[in-house]
């Protein structure tokens, strides 16, 4: 049985609990019997893949491979899987860029099957770097089974560091990424107190009420700001206390519609 994480208590309470116990317990849950196979298994063979076809055809690298990306729930999915891979990301026309979920881009481009040259698969070092994306996001998949906000706190935490660093022209192609991302998107909604509807709206229409909001709530002018450990702790500090109060109000609306029936008279 691999190690389940402690978590005793949610929200904020829940966040700071983690944080001081992250370490111990993200080593115990890496050093579980499944874990340890797994990752094993993909560092020694993923060097001897060299097509999308291959990958697909080996479920063992594929569990690795999708888990690294968040992407575990379409193991089964390989047909779909193949395609992606094999599309690569240099064609606008490449299935990868017309999904919606920008984390199938990001698979496909660290593998590198479809654009030509040689797959990142022979590169050295590859194999380490997923199975350390694997280990965390598998951690953090353990934690979301007992309490998924915590879960999106800690891959937000991850993600929008790694983004924080990359220097583009404009941030509208990160805010894009974010956007298309969706447990990022979940965690900047409900931090900024987006209703249910905003995504209905056209995507540069969501693009002007997400940087405009984040600079005006959140303090955040452009996404470099989250290099700022203050910065991007305020964020998820935010995200976690605005579900947790919306989680309170469902409880009480419940509450007050089971008493109202309860209290209704029965009819014989």
């Amino acid at each position: 049985m691999s190690f389940q994480p402690v978590i005793p208590m949610s929200g904020l309470s829940g966040w700071a609990f983690l944080n001081a116990t992250r370490d111990s317990q993200a080593e115990a849950f890496e050093k579980s019997p499944v874990i340890s196979r797994d990752t094993t298994y993909f560092e020694t063979r993923i060097g001897e893949i060299t097509s999308a076809e291959d990958l697909v055809a080996d479920r063992r690298l594929l569990r690795v491979a999708l888990g690294a990306f968040g992407l575990q729930d379409d193991l089964d999915n390989r047909f779909l899987i193949r395609r992606i891979l094999e599309g690569g990301v240099e064609s606008q026309d490449a299935l990868a860029n017309k999904l919606a979920d920008d984390r199938y881009k990001a698979l496909s481009e660290t593998f590198g099957f479809g654009d030509g040259g040689t797959p990142a698969t022979q590169s050295e070092g590859f194999g380490a770097e997923i199975t350390a994306r694997f280990r965390a996001i598998s951690f953090e998949v353990a934690v979301g089974d007992q309490d998924e906000s915590l879960r999106l706190a800690m891959n937000a935490e991850r993600e929008l560091a790694e983004i924080a660093q990359e220097r583009p022209d404009s941030d509208e192609s990160l805010w894009f990424r974010i956007m298309g991302t969706p447990p990022l998107r979940k965690v900047f909604e409900v931090a900024l107190g987006l209703p249910d509807s905003f995504a209905q709206l056209g995507l540069d229409q969501q693009l002007e009420v997400f940087t405009d909001r984040s600079e005006s709530q959140l303090g955040i002018a452009r996404l470099s700001d989250l290099e700022d450990a203050e910065v991007l702790d305020g964020l998820i500090e935010r995200y976690l206390l605005r579900d947790q109060v919306a989680g309170m109000q469902a409880q009480s609306a419940n509450a007050i519609a089971l008493t109202l029936l309860q209290q209704a008279p029965r009819q014989f």
